[in-house]
């Protein structure tokens, strides 16, 4: 067999999960045929046959997340001794022996915290019988040890709730880039309110979010920049490559508008047309999905005022636009019912001072008031 592995499908695209075979072993394919349509952290991707031939095995199945490099499927043909070894699941065959020795581990989150639990090998046995996670057990034991008992409790309050749903897709992708946010970042917020009573309130203020970011980009660049945590550094980029968090039936999306700072509210509008009608097609490509130097998140469409947006890595900053409302406030001295936008920047205090982080809100709120 000449094994054909799931392809670099573009920076931070580690993987990808199998949605739905084109194909089935023993059937003759073309080169350039679609093989598996795959979904990666919020694309649908087809992959295409690298050549003609016959489909000797499949690796996968749907539903399956496949890494990068790993194998997809097989065509007949010679399989080196390369291949051979990349393909080799490893598989051990035998028995445990039977033994009341205590078992302790170090349980490891999604936020890295971490705590010790022990058991038994019975238990443990027991607990992957049941599906049950040791590290949501509350121990009743000695020293808290997890018993049987334990397990069976917990396995007991999770079957009158329903079975879990699993995080596939774009909310696999979510909860990984929350979880190295929490780890890596350090986060700080800054909120203030912006009066936009002369912004017309029946349209979308999106593409107006957007003209007053990138006022305050010229006017403090250092936010939009990325920062390399190994190395210490940080990048002040000239060109803005917007990201936009933009809500969906299948979770959180962050599409890049590339280089909006050259674009006029005419082609602002454009842009976000295309891009939403992309976002529910499904049909981004990865270049649309990665390489954004600062991000907005527009949530007040839906509700709330006041956030604190999540920073994703290697990006510095995120601007958040809540729910505007009207409120009465003094103005030149006198009394008066005006429409305020309230707004929240979070930034990686690593990276970006809170200087820096207030000249940049002020630049956006002037420009909204202009």
């Amino acid at each position: 067999m000449k094994i054909f592995k799931l392809p670099d499908l573009g920076e931070g695209l580690p993987d990808a999960e199998i949605v739905e075979w084109h194909i089935k072993p023993g059937d003759e394919v073309s080169a350039g045929q679609t093989l598996v349509s795959v979904e990666t952290a919020k694309a649908i991707i087809d992959i295409p046959s690298p050549q003609a031939g016959r489909i000797a095995k499949l690796f996968g199945r749907e539903n399956d997340v496949v890494d990068v490099g790993k194998p997809l499927l097989a065509f007949d043909g010679g399989i080196t001794d390369s291949e051979a070894k990349t393909t080799d699941s490893g598989t051990v065959v035998g028995e445990m022996e039977s033994t009341e020795d205590l078992i302790a581990e170090t349980a490891i989150g999604l936020h890295h915290s971490t705590s010790t639990f022990k058991a038994t090998p019975a238990v443990r046995a027991l607990a992957n019988r049941m599906e049950v996670e040791l590290s949501m057990v509350t121990p009743s034991g000695r020293d808290g040890l997890i018993l049987a008992d334990d397990v069976r409790r917990v396995a007991r309050i999770l079957a009158e709730h329903g079975p879990m749903e699993p995080l596939r897709g774009v909310r696999r992708a979510m909860a990984r880039n929350m979880a190295q946010s929490h780890e890596e970042v350090a986060p700080a917020s800054l909120v203030e309110d912006a009066d936009i009573t002369d912004i017309d309130s029946s349209a979308d203020i999106t593409p107006r979010l957007i003209r007053a970011l990138i006022a305050g980009c010229n006017a403090e660049p250092s936010l939009n920049a990325w920062y390399d945590s190994h190395a210490n550094g940080r990048r002040v980029l000239e060109r803005i490559h917007l990201g936009l968090a933009v809500d969906a039936p299948q979770g959180l999306f962050v599409a890049v508008l590339l280089d909006i700072q050259d674009d006029d509210d005419t082609a602002i509008v454009e842009r976000l047309g295309e891009l939403k009608e992309k976002i529910k097609n499904r049909s981004l490509t990865p270049a649309e999905l990665r390489g954004y130097s600062i991000t907005l998140s527009n949530y007040g469409a839906i509700a709330g005022r006041y956030a604190s947006p999540v920073v994703l890595p290697p990006t510095v900053a995120i601007l958040g636009a809540g729910k505007s409302r009207d409120a009465v406030v003094a103005r030149n001295g006198e009394i008066a019912i005006r429409h305020i936008l309230p707004l929240a920047l979070t930034f990686d205090h690593r990276a970006v001072t809170g200087g820096e982080a207030a000249r940049f809100m002020k630049a956006v709120v002037d420009d909204l008031e202009a």
